[in-house]
């Protein structure tokens, strides 16, 4: 009896010492941040007030005459980038389109149940989806290319990725509005996440009649406007706007919105893994395990797999006929084996003519 009550007191003691120890600290710490904090003042600058982020998110989601004239533009403007596959041009039109700002204002709108930005900004988001894809469906008709490039292909085959890089975009982008010292950030975040150029892609889908290029491209708007709506809208709750209550519809409908869209993007991401493991092996057995081309100027080894077949393409310098059709049928052979797959092989030898002017 005599212990357990000399353990009790230890541990009161105990206590009204930490006590003790954590107010000094605590005073300290307060008096040192009052001292220094005008070196710190990055952390102590607040978030808009609720009217101001109000009045801009209004604005932005507003469909004006401007809005639709520069997505318009920004439509056109994606759709000739795609079909001449043209990186620059592309990121082109990412800046200039304005479709962020309303769906920045879906997020801001979810989570402090202001239903009437949240009409507004969704009819804006509707609308622009339409005059893009309707742009685009045009422009490729008139211009008449039919040609699937890198670029458009790019965007039919959402993974993951695509949505953990939305994800992202749309947390930069609720901070962003949030602030007023990184508004000039907003950019930047339209190019990290693609609006415009999949909405583009559905519409030369459209007009070249393709439906996979449809499908593909859609699911990955969608999975970027979903990221972009929820992570935003929980940026927008850390900072205090709203609440969970007035949040949890929206919030419990873009999960069940996420967990839908993470079964196709995470079987693409699952083929994109085993696409990249084929085409690792095949460089490798190609590079450091062939006569043939072991000691060859390979330009490009490109791999792609089909249903039941793999397809590689080589291209590669060297004299002319130094290349059998005998040692490609060699190679084949080797890799079907070495991945005991059925394998297609196409060589393409850029010829090489070597002149050597020799001193007399």
């Amino acid at each position: 009896m005599l212990l357990i009550s000399s353990s009790f007191n230890y541990l009161v003691r105990l206590k009204s010492l930490i006590q003790k120890k954590y107010t000094i600290f605590k005073k300290h710490l307060i008096e040192y941040w009052h001292a220094h904090s005008g070196d710190w003042h990055w952390l102590i600058e607040k978030p808009k007030d609720i009217a101001t982020i109000n009045r801009n998110l209004w604005r932005t989601s507003f469909p004006s005459f401007g809005f639709y004239f520069m997505l318009g533009l920004s439509g056109l403007i994606a759709t000739m980038g795609l079909l001449a596959n043209s990186v620059a041009i592309i990121i082109g039109a990412m800046i200039i389109a304005p479709l962020m700002g309303p769906i920045i204002g879906i997020a801001y709108s979810m989570v402090v149940a202001n239903r009437r930005l949240l009409r507004r900004s969704s009819l804006t988001v509707f609308k622009g989806i339409i005059l893009t894809v309707v742009t685009s469906w045009v422009a490729a008709s008139i211009l008449g290319l039919t040609n699937i490039n890198s670029e458009i292909l790019s965007r039919t085959n959402p993974t993951l990725l695509d949505l953990g890089i939305a994800l992202a975009a749309g947390a930069a982008g609720a901070f962003a509005h949030s602030r007023h010292s990184i508004a000039d950030a907003l950019p930047g975040v339209a190019i990290a996440v693609a609006l415009v150029p999949p909405l583009s892609v559905v519409g030369i889908g459209l007009a070249s009649g393709q439906q996979e290029l449809i499908v593909g491209a859609f699911l990955l708007f969608l999975t970027n406007l979903t990221g972009i709506v929820f992570s935003g809208g929980v940026v927008f709750l850390f900072q205090s706007y709203g609440s969970i209550e007035k949040a949890r519809q929206g919030l419990i409908i873009s999960i069940l919105a996420l967990l839908l869209l993470g079964v196709p993007l995470g079987f693409s991401l699952e083929q994109l893994l085993v696409k990249e493991r084929v085409r690792r092996s095949v460089d490798t057995l190609i590079r450091h395990r062939t006569v043939t081309f072991s000691r060859a100027d390979i330009r490009s080894i490109k791999v792609n797999s089909g249903e039941d077949i793999i397809f590689v393409k080589i291209e590669v310098a060297a004299p002319l006929d130094s290349i059998s059709e005998n040692q490609v049928q060699l190679v084949r052979n080797f890799i079907s084996r070495e991945l005991k797959e059925p394998v297609r092989l196409k060589v393409r030898v850029i010829p090489i003519k070597v002149l050597d002017a020799s001193a007399i």
